[in-house]
């Protein structure tokens, strides 16, 4: 992905903006052009998406946030501005700026032990609270999750490059794991995505696969284990103390985290 320039932001969100300081990129996406702009007002996110597929990833990712702003009460930017430009070839979405560094990088970083287990205690509390807050109708479908979720890593895989294979495919999906109730879920739920300023969660990002899905799946790729994060066995129950409660087994987690996920 490239840098945004000035001249390429859509006249829409120029006029919202009014007076533009300066943009800069404290961090690239893998699907998105991301710039951190200030204006007059204050600081705001810039995501840029070209192409269909990485176009229609980002309106679902509008679509979702808009519920979640109307109807929860969870720690998710505001979407000001929302552009597709056909002719172009690309979306631009402008939204609220949330303080803060990745957990992933608050973790890497904070040395005083009692801090680190309390970021990783509300890690999982916030996890929870996304489980137990009512999924808005909008993002509930007919069916299973699970039975559409195969769909879309067969999908991806007859049509890009993943890491799951045929016979990987072929395991998951005769060896599903048992129903469980489903809930608002995040998707992506991983230390990437979970923002942290002086030692407080300050929101949730990328909600492109936000739905009424399985609990478990987040709860399985929140304790992969990362660099200097869910290693050892104590980074995991602190988390599911914040969770509380333990809703995945070895044999659950290994599904959704070396099987289904080697899809997308």
């Amino acid at each position: 992905m490239q840098p945004i320039h000035i001249d390429e932001i859509p006249i829409e969100i120029k006029e919202y903006l009014k007076n533009i300081i300066s943009i800069r990129f404290p961090r690239q996406g893998d699907t998105s052009d991301v710039g951190l702009i200030e204006n007059n007002q204050g600081f705001y996110a810039l995501k840029r998406t070209k192409g269909e597929l990485f176009c229609s990833w980002l309106s679902r990712e509008i679509s979702v946030l808009n519920c979640l702003t109307n109807q929860t009460k969870l720690p998710v930017p505001k979407v000001k501005k929302f552009v597709e430009q056909e002719n172009q070839r690309d979306s631009w979405a402008l939204l609220e700026f949330l303080k803060g560094e990745t957990l992933r990088t608050a973790l890497f970083t904070e040395k005083n032990v009692k801090k680190r287990q309390e970021l990783i205690f509300n890690f999982g509390a916030l996890l929870f609270q996304i489980h137990t807050t009512p999924c808005p109708k909008e993002l509930i479908y007919e069916g299973k999750w699970i039975e559409q979720i195969l769909n879309q890593a067969e999908y991806n895989l007859k049509n890009y490059e993943v890491d799951g294979d045929e016979k990987l495919l072929k395991k998951i999906k005769t060896n599903k794991p048992n129903f469980y109730k489903q809930t608002l879920i995040h998707g992506d739920f991983t230390i990437d995505n979970v923002l942290v300023d002086n030692g407080v969660i300050t929101g949730v990002i990328d909600w492109g696969s936000g739905v009424y899905g399985d609990p478990r799946y987040d709860v399985s790729l929140a304790i992969r284990s990362k660099p200097n994060a869910f290693e050892n066995e104590i980074d995991k129950e602190i988390f599911f103390e914040g969770y509380g409660e333990k809703i995945i087994d070895d044999s659950v987690y290994n599904y959704f985290v070396n099987g289904l996920y080697e899809f997308f």
